[in-house]
């Protein structure tokens, strides 16, 4: 049988196809080394163990957060031989692996976003207080969004909410998370406060609520967000990120919305107050209008005394200066025609003048003046 030779071209080539159909996809768990980023744009590093080491090659964008040498990870990828660089297995996500890597990775990412202020009390919001749409991102038919939705239509109900089905672990579970945080974030109808929650679970498990891209999601989030993973003794970094924290999907829904009975009955409260307050101010104002009522009929009674005193004081006045009572004493009023007099001057002898006594006039004629 003849050998078939092949340029180096065609051998890659037919190696690849090779590996895509044989190994299309493989995880590799192992300890890091050589780590390595290149023009903030590519990853490079191994993987190796007591016995052999494997190169890998990748974008930023796939790390989920700051990596050091010695770390245990665990890295999915596609296997491939490039025509220049050689073998090397092609990242598609990268998990840390094992408790102490786990850990690590947690406080390097902690640490790097800390110190650019993602953490920051100042930046958190406060929820709204009666909100009426929500975007909820968990996984459709887990306890978590059952739990979730329960307690919120008991407490409240009649909101609406804009759901987004995801992974909340394995590789594929951060950039679903992230998409739906951006999903939300870009509707037209921006809820009034975004929830991410799940239920409970080991490091593993909750470490996609520890990738950088979710963290940073939740951060640049335009509306409000309530972050609840299921464990109460850690936090995991979403939730340093987000404006609010909850202990449980349970807890999440609480903190959202107020109970309705308990609001109906403040309410009641609040009415019956209300009633009691406004029987005590109608009757101030009733007894504050009697006796201005009285004050007034006082105040009426005063000025209506006075004026009689002035009116008697005019009477006597009047009485006082009244000619008919001078005539009374035995004064005579004298005229000259429509004249008075009050004077002999320009009397003459054989003048008429009218003497107006108490009980009559008299009519005489001058004889002599002066």
């Amino acid at each position: 049988m003849q050998d078939v030779i092949l340029a180096p071209a065609e051998f890659v080539v037919l190696l690849n196809q090779t590996l895509e159909f044989a190994y299309p996809q493989v995880t590799v768990e192992g300890e890091l080394s050589g780590f390595r980023v290149s023009k903030n744009r590519w990853v490079y590093f191994d993987l190796q163990d007591d016995q052999a080491s494997v190169k890998f090659f990748g974008s930023v964008y796939n790390l989920p957060g700051p990596l050091e040498d010695g770390m245990k990870l665990r890295v999915v990828g596609s296997p491939r031989l490039h025509p220049r660089f050689g073998f090397s297995i092609n990242i598609q996500s990268i998990t840390p692996a094992g408790e102490g890597s786990i850990k690590k990775a947690f406080q390097l990412l902690q640490a790097k976003l800390e110190k650019e202020g993602l953490f920051a009390l100042e930046r958190k919001r406060p929820l709204p207080a009666f909100p009426t749409r929500v975007g909820l991102v968990t996984a459709a038919g887990s306890a978590a969004y059952a739990d979730f939705v329960k307690i919120l239509n008991e407490r409240w109900g009649g909101l609406e909410i804009d759901f987004v089905d995801v992974f909340v672990q394995g590789q594929q579970a951060p950039g679903q998370i992230t998409a739906a945080l951006e999903l939300l974030n870009k509707s037209s109808n921006l809820p009034d406060v975004i929830v991410i929650t799940r239920g409970g679970g080991s490091l593993d498990d909750l470490a996609a609520f520890n990738d950088e891209r979710v963290v940073r999601a939740v951060a640049a989030s335009r509306a409000p967000t309530l972050v609840a993973v299921g464990h109460e003794v850690d936090f995991s970094l979403a939730e340093l990120a987000a404006d609010v924290r909850a202990s449980t999907p349970s807890n999440a829904a609480q903190m959202l919305v107020p109970d309705r009975r308990a609001e109906l009955a403040s309410l009641a409260g609040l009415r019956q107050n209300l009633k009691h307050q406004l029987l005590a101010k109608q009757s101030h104002l009733v007894n504050e209008l009697k006796l201005a009522g009285q004050a007034l009929q006082n105040l009426l009674r005063q000025r209506l005394q006075a004026e009689i005193h002035s009116l008697e004081s005019a009477r006597r006045l009047l009485a006082l200066f009244d000619p008919a009572a001078a005539l009374k004493r035995g004064y005579a009023i004298v005229r000259r025609g429509q004249d008075h007099i009050k004077s002999i001057v320009g009397i003459n002898a054989g003048d008429k003048l009218n003497i107006q006594i108490t009980d009559g006039t008299i009519t005489a004629t001058v004889e002599n003046s002066g």
